[in-house]
């Protein structure tokens, strides 16, 4: 008997504690694999979202756009000659297309069916970064990726979350390839539909998610670009609102009715002067917190050349920075060190 009243004591001892540990962990900041993990890999492939997972990555992020034939793949732009090797196998699809009001030659996806896509293969984008992988890897659908998060997530033991964005659905909508119904399908289908799947839907346009927001349950995130520009939607329909307008609480509100996040420009949570040196934080975290959002700002990354000066070449001190200020998740293009930073703020 006294032997179960000092089990039960000690179980009671515990229990706030371990309560605690509980919540401390759901609170933890997660890190999204951006476009996989492509400082090391070329962006967009299935070897780079495999090392960013192998890395620690809580989510993948695939930037969605559509083939001919209306199959959706994972690209960061719809024009490919930068990360592809498409303007040697199909030299005559060259052509020049309005995206979002600019004039882009290239070569683009939906010129393409899959089959046809299918034969290129990827390469680096940045000069700087390591070229020995290219030549190596296929363009993967979505689904390929939805498929290796969920085997991932057997095999590592842990869920791999997927976070998918929605490039350009302006554009693709208005030439009959819309994104929004063939990625609900997809994830429908997966059984990721849900507001607990682990899933988050992104997008530098409103429209689309307020679309989105009527067709399946997942997060959605609005991300903002830089504090002058407009969502492409909001120039087509003559609404003067930039993005630095869209961080004002009463319009972080106003967000917060279709979406459970933003995605913010790290700028605009700390800003820089001139020289590159930074400013004081503002108060774009607190406000989107306020307004029941979360905040996972874009894009970390090692190279010297992207960093403040004064983090003095260290990428982790950039990290614990934004992890003290309240993130509650970071785009890195380098998750073993986001995982790293992570781990010693948790401490």
């Amino acid at each position: 008997m006294r032997f179960l009243q000092y089990c039960l004591a000690f179980i009671a001892l515990m229990t706030p504690m371990l309560e605690e540990a509980a919540m401390a962990a759901s609170k933890a900041p997660i890190v999204i694999g951006h476009r996989g993990a492509c400082g090391y890999r070329p962006e967009h492939t299935l070897a780079s979202y495999e090392l960013a997972i192998e890395m620690g990555a809580d989510f993948i992020e695939p930037d969605l756009v559509s083939t001919k034939d209306g199959v959706l793949v994972a690209r960061h732009e719809n024009e490919i000659s930068g990360t592809t090797d498409v303007a040697e196998k199909f030299p005559a699809r060259k052509a020049t297309k309005t995206i979002d009001g600019q004039k882009v030659e290239g070569w683009f996806t939906e010129d393409f069916t899959l089959a046809e896509l299918k034969t290129l293969r990827a390469k680096e984008r940045l000069e700087f970064r390591d070229h020995s992988h290219d030549g190596k890897y296929e363009v993967p659908t979505f689904q390929e990726v939805i498929d290796l998060a969920k085997k991932q997530s057997q095999a590592k033991g842990r869920t791999i979350g997927i976070y998918p964005e929605t490039k350009h659905p302006s554009y693709f909508r208005s030439i009959g390839l819309g994104l929004e119904v063939p990625l609900v399908k997809a994830l429908k289908a997966a059984g990721w539909d849900k507001a607990d799947s682990p899933v988050f839907i992104q997008s530098f346009e409103i429209q689309n998610l307020k679309d989105m927001h009527t067709m399946i349950n997942v997060p959605l995130v609005f991300l903002y670009d830089e504090p002058d520009m407009r969502p492409y939607d909001f120039v087509v329909a003559n609404d003067k609102r930039t993005y630095a307008d869209l961080t004002k609480p009463e319009e972080l509100k106003a967000i917060a009715a279709f979406a459970k996040g933003i995605g913010p420009w790290k700028r605009l949570i700390v800003g820089e002067n001139p020289d590159k040196t930074l400013k004081a934080a503002g108060s774009l975290i607190e406000d989107a917190h306020k307004a029941g959002l979360v905040v996972h700002p874009y894009t970390f990354r090692n190279e010297p050349r992207y960093l403040a000066p004064e983090y003095k070449g260290d990428p982790e001190a950039e990290y614990m920075q934004f992890f003290k200020l309240g993130v509650d998740g970071v785009f890195s293009d380098f998750s073993d060190t986001a995982v790293k930073a992570r781990d010693k703020f948790l401490k």
